[in-house]
């Protein structure tokens, strides 16, 4: 009995695991989100997942929406027309060198 247990303890490690490392972004998102409205610790659930803590809405600012630097970078925008464009459009490349031997 105990060796069942102990397999099921080491599934469930490996489990999580799997799913904190291979899972794409916006699910390990929603997990973490799902996990904090039952009462999780978001901060732990956010380090374990590798997100970043948030409300949910997928901005990442909680609480600091309110500003309206910040609220551009929401994606929310505190003017009547309902639209905002991204402030910043500078984009980070990264190059792979390859070094070939023949």
């Amino acid at each position: 009995m105990w060796q069942e247990i102990t397999v099921g303890v080491i599934v469930a490690a490996c489990a999580v695991h799997a799913g904190a490392r291979y899972l794409p972004l916006a699910w390990r998102r929603q997990i973490v989100y799902a996990l904090t409205r039952r009462g999780y610790n978001q901060a732990r659930l956010a380090r374990l997942f590798k997100t970043e803590s948030s409300c949910g809405s997928g901005c990442g600012n909680c609480g600091a929406a309110s500003s309206s630097s910040q609220a551009s970078a929401c994606g929310t925008s505190s003017s009547s027309t309902g639209a905002s464009a991204p402030t910043d459009t500078s984009t980070t490349r990264r190059v792979i060198r390859l070094h070939v031997q023949r």
